[in-house]
């Protein structure tokens, strides 16, 4: 019981540790060192209060070296900050592999959603494309809208809109081809002109995406299971 109790506070204090690092990144578009290194070097006291086997410490071990080396090549093509690469990094220690996917899913489609916001807020409005702004944000919105539903039904294991309801709501045959057409063109559309439109490189704040995806898998995963066992 001590040591279930032990690993739920933990659990709450990399919670804590997260939101910090969400608004940091918000903020200054930079995540402490310190503040990686606290969580990574937590992780060990977290393995002893689960009562982990070597064997899955070791599993745990290899899942951030290989977090790592994939991070590191994401910075050099300069997809990911430095201190976004430590924190996903330090939390491949606390997150069994089936949660850290999980995870790692759930960041990539809030990150991909934010870079899209974004890119919209960032475009160049000039003088006779309102058409083509407007397009483009239509666009932009039913991906972002995408996106969250797909973060939703990761992080949830229930889609937003059944299959079957779905199915009744599609059309057959030739018109749902036609139909695909028009969205794929529109889609095309859309982001071509968004990314003409840009007054400029912009920074995309992953390290809330990490932030975000890893409180989502805490709060759904680990904490509610920490907390049965602490009672």
């Amino acid at each position: 019981m001590l040591g279930g109790l032990i690993s739920y506070a933990l659990l709450a204090a990399l919670a804590t540790a997260l939101l910090f690092a969400a608004v940091t990144d918000l903020r200054r578009r930079e995540i402490d060192n310190w503040l990686n290194a606290g969580i990574a070097l937590a992780a060990p006291l977290y393995w002893l209060a689960a009562g982990l086997d070597w064997v899955t410490v070791l599993f745990q071990i290899v899942l951030a070296l290989l977090t790592f080396l994939v991070a590191c090549a994401l910075f050099a093509m300069r997809q990911m900050g430095g201190g976004d690469v430590k924190l996903l990094t330090a939390l491949a220690l606390w997150f069994v592999p089936g949660s850290f996917v999980q995870l790692v899913i759930i960041m990539g489609v809030i990150g991909g959603a934010a870079s899209i916001a974004m890119a919209v807020s960032n475009m160049q409005r000039l003088p006779g494309e309102s058409l083509r702004d407007s397009v483009s944000t239509v666009v932009a919105a039913l991906w972002v809208l995408g996106a969250c539903a797909l973060a939703y039904g990761t992080a949830t294991g229930q889609p937003m809109i059944a299959p079957a309801a779905i199915g009744t709501l599609l059309p057959a045959g030739w018109l749902l081809a036609l139909a695909g057409i028009v969205v794929l063109g529109l889609f095309v559309f859309g982001m071509r002109h968004i990314i003409q439109r840009q007054r400029g490189a912009i920074a995309i704040p992953y390290g809330v995406a990490i932030a975000a995806a890893g409180l989502w898998v805490l709060v759904q995963d680990a904490l509610p299971q920490r907390l049965s066992d602490a009672l």
